[in-house]
């Protein structure tokens, strides 16, 4: 293990101790305090008076009852457009921003841009380090921590816009890797920042034999992309046959499960997936140990303060934001078992931001927690309450049903009439009847979801199933975004968006 000794030794000279403290909870008090610490002379930090709240004995209640919820367009146009367009500085946190990530999120969406701070890479690069520490719990062999990392993102070529660089997160940071870590990082610097995704990834297919690739980071949709043209360019049977010593993959972005089957196809043999939590907003969550059934554990000293709405429909307006009114809890107050809405406040200047996205706590000791959807993913048009999380587990039934390989699906609430179908659009890879599909995706989502069970009983007249090829949505993605990055389909679109990508997908198929 010497050279995962000089890795962990290398990382903590360069960024200072990155354990948590004894507890989660110690964790988060000291990193609100900090937080407000930093900002008290920030614009936001005297609207809202952060320099009274850390006088006072509880800070943290103070916190939740002044500062109100933020939604991306709240901050964007209350906060960070003038900081952006006029390089103020002491907006929403000290000084200038220099980097502005591009979350390209889902298609159709024009991008927003997020602020990543100093120290925002500070952080992903702490919790990258708790990341590279947690793998010794794998029991992997010494010669693993000798292998090179591939970390398949956006360009790490930035474009200047006024004051400032722009860029997908994975490019951005990518780019401000510490230099110790160069040595393991592939494709390396000059491929990375190819801006053509299709001639970056022939680049890393043409060098793919000369690397001793033994773990790969990024999403997997991309990412099994990008292992077919290394295979095809190389003429090989599977990745195993180009890179033996590949052990781990370490998945980011979405859901791995609706891919593993399609991944494992690629490989010549097992390696072990890790999930991580990696934002626009920063480094959220990590997986710390095997045998956690691929949940992560909240990354609580690393400049990110998380608080949890209980994901309820009275807490969600119809736009999929929080009700200014819902109860916000400290992660000492979360229960094991139920769902959460996520808001966090960053030392990127983002402060009670709701990032979008439902948690599910798997072990609170361990603040150990699975992604569950989007809170504009959940799918509710007339009761029906279907989570990202459910889709998914729908998804692998039927792949177990009838042996197919299902990567990618979307559905929307459609209006016929008076009334509503569910209209899934399934990437299959495989044969079946559509008829027989349809049957055992309705039983299965009625077996798992009583609300969908009374809808469908009720208001939810139908539901329709289209089958198409996987390669549909990555053609969706490159003609409504770029490949690569961060770009996702969503998993569940709203109706107006769902006519455009009917029309598309029939007309591809």
């Amino acid at each position: 293990m010497a050279v995962l000794g000089n890795i962990i030794k290398a990382a903590l000279e360069i960024t200072g101790m990155v354990m948590p403290d004894k507890s989660h909870t110690d964790s988060q008090r000291n990193v609100l305090k900090n937080l407000l610490e930093k900002a008290s002379e920030t614009g936001f930090g005297r609207k809202y008076g952060f320099s009274d709240m850390l006088r006072q004995k509880d800070p943290a209640s103070l916190f939740a009852g002044r500062v109100p919820y933020h939604d991306y367009n709240a901050m964007y146009s209350g906060w960070w457009k003038k900081q952006m367009e006029q390089g103020l500085a002491d907006v929403s946190w000290p000084g200038k921003v220099k980097y502005y990530a591009l979350s390209a999120g889902t298609t159709g969406k024009e991008s927003k841009r997020i602020p990543i701070t100093e120290e925002m890479l500070e952080s992903i690069r702490k919790t990258s380090i708790l990341q590279i520490l947690a793998t010794s719990n794998f029991d992997f062999p010494a010669e693993f921590f000798q292998k090179e990392i591939m970390m398949l993102g956006s360009t790490t070529r930035l474009k200047r816009s006024g004051n400032h660089l722009e860029g997908e997160i994975s490019g951005i940071a990518a780019g401000n890797i510490p230099s110790w870590f160069e040595r393991f990082y592939r494709p390396g610097k000059n491929i990375a920042s190819i801006e053509d995704w299709d001639k970056r990834v022939t680049a890393i297919a043409k060098a793919a034999p000369g690397w001793d690739i033994g773990a790969m980071a990024g999403i997997p949709s991309w990412n099994e992309l990008m292992l077919k043209r290394v295979i095809e360019y190389n003429k090989a049977d599977n990745i195993h046959d180009i890179w033996p010593n590949l052990r781990v993959f370490a998945s980011g972005g979405v859901a791995f499960e609706p891919y593993r089957k399609s991944f494992e196809k690629l490989l010549g043999k097992p390696i072990t997936f890790i999930d991580t939590y990696l934002a626009s907003e920063g480094f959220l969550a990590y997986q710390s140990r095997p045998g956690s059934n691929m949940a992560m554990t909240l990354s609580t000293n690393s400049g990110i303060y998380f608080e949890f709405i209980p994901f309820m429909e009275e807490y969600i307006d119809d736009n999929g934001k929080v009700r200014q009114d819902a109860p916000a809890l400290s992660i000492e107050d979360v229960e094991q078992g139920k769902e959460y809405i996520l808001i966090i406040s960053t030392v990127a200047g983002a402060w009670r931001y709701m990032i979008g996205d439902t948690i599910r706590f798997t072990d609170k000791e361990r603040a150990e927690i699975v992604i569950t959807g989007r809170t504009k993913h959940f799918l509710n048009v007339v009761g029906s309450q279907l989570s990202v999380i459910q889709m998914n587990n729908a998804m692998k039934h039927l792949e177990e049903v009838f042996g197919l390989r299902i990567p990618e699906f979307t559905v929307s609430a459609v209006r016929e009439g008076m009334d509503y179908v569910h209209h899934w659009y399934i990437g299959a890879e495989g044969s079946v009847d559509t008829g027989k599909l349809k049957a055992e995706l309705d039983s299965k989502l009625r077996e798992i979801n009583k609300a969908y069970k009374m809808a469908r009983e009720k208001a939810l007249k139908d539901i329709r199933v289209s089958l198409t090829k996987p390669g549909i949505f990555h053609l969706w993605i490159e003609k409504n975004k770029s490949k690569g990055g961060q770009v996702k389909v969503p998993r569940v679109m709203k109706e107006e968006e769902f006519l455009r990508w009917k029309e598309f997908a029939d007309r591809n198929t």
